[in-house]
């Protein structure tokens, strides 16, 4: 009784508008703390966890294989390897875009440790449209999305070969796979879907993926990303915050469908033991 004549209150009060626009900012800067919505600035996303998790797991006469797929120009590529100053690593990085391919390669091309191609991953071989607003855009997708509501256009195309991780890897002889890294803006589970096989065999130790407003463009949901790691029976899903805590996703819920920017991390159960590991 006593809850009910409370919530009945705080309706009553905050049925304006100004308690309407504070309610909108705290439940903003709460989603913030989790994770949700911040994931687009690198410096804020929390993703600084991989590196600790890979320097870990980094044994004695071990190379750590990473695929960065979605390098743009080699953002995530630079703090990666900042991160793992000393170690071995081999890195598989992927950009679809010519222009934005050309910038990649002139930041990384003379690095022996990296291997860089111009092409795209998804869930079947062939060629796709790969649509953007500007030259070297960081929003590049091979979804035409709709940005009216920040004043963008995807104006510009070009056609980009597309191949599955499955394929590539067996073409490449790799086996094994300790970061799978994902930023394609909507593409995330093609990708995924062409590497069911390699997900299968547990060759796949760690994968990083964003979710966000593109997902809206490339009508997927946090469900069905949910649900393609528990059909694979060895996978745990977790959300990652601002400071690098790996929140847990145990079951699906319909209020995780929150469409700004958000990094999440999968772990193969073999991989560790304990969660606490992980931190």
């Amino acid at each position: 009784m006593i809850k009910k004549l409370v919530k009945s209150t705080l309706a009553v009060a905050t049925a304006n508008r100004g308690a309407q626009r504070l309610l909108e900012r705290f439940v903003v800067a709460a989603q913030w703390l989790m994770g949700i919505g911040s994931g687009a600035v690198a410096e804020e996303s929390g993703e600084e966890v991989v590196v600790r998790l890979l320097r870990k797991k980094q044994t004695a006469g071990h190379t750590l294989s990473i695929f960065d797929v979605g390098a743009n120009r080699g953002q995530f590529l630079t703090m990666l390897l900042g991160g793992l100053d000393g170690l071995p690593v081999t890195v598989h990085a992927f950009e679809p875009s010519a222009v934005t391919f050309a910038l990649l390669k002139e930041g990384h091309g003379s690095d022996s440790r990296l291997h860089l191609n111009n092409l795209a991953l998804g869930r079947a071989p062939g060629e796709m449209t790969l649509y953007s607003n500007e030259d070297a855009s960081g929003i590049a997708s091979l979804y035409k999305r709709r940005l009216d509501h920040f004043e963008l256009a995807m104006t510009q195309s070009e056609s980009v070969r597309v191949e599955t991780l499955d394929a590539y890897c067996a073409t490449h002889a790799i086996e094994h796979i300790d970061l799978l890294k994902i930023d394609v803006e909507g593409n995330e589970l093609d990708v995924l879907t062409g590497a069911r096989e390699l997900l299968r065999k547990g060759a796949i130790d760690l994968i990083t993926f964003e979710f966000g407003g593109c997902n809206i463009d490339a009508r997927n949901f946090l469900q069905d990303f949910f649900y393609f790691f528990s059909e694979l029976g060895s996978f745990q899903l977790y959300r990652i915050t601002p400071a690098g805590y790996l929140s847990k996703v145990e079951r699906y819920r319909e209020v995780d469908e929150q469409f700004r920017t958000t990094n999440f991390l999968v772990r193969r159960e073999a991989a560790t033991t304990k969660t606490e590991e992980l931190h």
